[in-house]
């Protein structure tokens, strides 16, 4: 009988981590579906996309879809706003966030925790509701289409705020203490010290950024007049006309444009998982 529980508890260890292994599998494969489903559409003839009884596949590999995709509209500068509004947007808000993340967990005065409550609190107003007074106060600072509509209003958040506070709060307070004793100040502690020690969570912070403005819509479209300053996303709704949409041509844009943010996450990502695990974002 001992001989059998010992087994059971040498093997109950390998049966969990195969099981949690097969059920992490099966979850990836679902959500990778869609982006399969893109690329197999991009592929496809224009005229088999629609095609019933529905095929898999196409009966020949149209490349012609993304020269097509590429020409429609000025892929070129539209590729090239979104990486330079997306690369704006995310280190204005690694600037901002990780100053004001640092005033809020380091730094004590009146009605700290207040503000920062505050703060936090326009995480629940919707995009819908500020996207009006935004366009108000861009039209009278002169920036209606222009790059600095696109990157001030989406640069400072209450999100990356709060991330970098969360993380901020895990570094003892005697680093400071010791650098203090040293003859550094508060700014130059912030940057030769906590800084250092921050790179998790900027990349996080960076990630989050840079996809949100990647993939961002409603602002751009609101905010831009003219193909000068428009991005990626708007161009891809270009694809629907008023008599039909042109499915192969759109997956096969909407294909390209997931490369440069799918490039960001990659090379981020062991900074990634560490940045959520130490801010308390992963369920702790």
């Amino acid at each position: 009988m001992n001989e059998i529980k010992t087994n059971r508890q040498t093997y109950k260890p390998i049966i969990k981590k195969a099981a949690n292994h097969i059920v992490l599998t099966v979850l990836a494969f679902i959500f990778l579906i869609p982006f399969l489903g893109m690329v197999i559409t991009s592929l496809k003839p224009e005229t088999e996309v629609l095609l019933l009884p529905i095929r898999i596949f196409g009966s020949r590999l149209a490349m012609e879809n993304y020269q097509r995709a590429w020409t429609f509209f000025p892929f070129g500068q539209f590729l090239f706003n979104s990486v330079f509004i997306a690369l704006c947007t995310s280190l204005v808000a690694v600037i901002t966030s990780s100053m004001s993340g640092y005033a809020f967990s380091r730094l004590h005065f009146r009605g700290r925790d207040l503000l920062f409550t505050m703060y936090l609190g326009t995480l629940m107003i919707p995009q819908q509701v500020t996207v009006i007074p935004l366009f108000i106060i861009m039209r009278r600072f002169g920036w209606y289409d222009t790059y600095a509509a696109m990157v001030f209003p989406v640069g400072f958040t209450a999100f990356g705020t709060f991330l970098m506070r969360q993380f901020l709060l895990t570094i003892p307070y005697e680093i400071e203490d010791a650098a203090r004793i040293d003859g550094c100040g508060a700014v130059e502690s912030f940057i030769r010290i906590i800084l250092p020690m921050a790179k998790s969570s900027i990349a996080t912070l960076l990630i989050f950024t840079f996809i949100n403005s990647w993939k961002s819509f409603l602002w751009p479209l609101i905010i831009t007049g003219s193909d000068r300053v428009k991005t990626l996303p708007l161009g891809i709704y270009m694809f629907n006309g008023q008599y039909g949409t042109d499915w192969s041509g759109l997956m096969s844009a909407a294909s390209i444009a997931i490369i440069p943010s799918f490039l960001v996450f990659i090379l981020f990502q062991k900074y990634l998982v560490k940045g959520i695990t130490m801010t308390g974002l992963g369920g702790r």
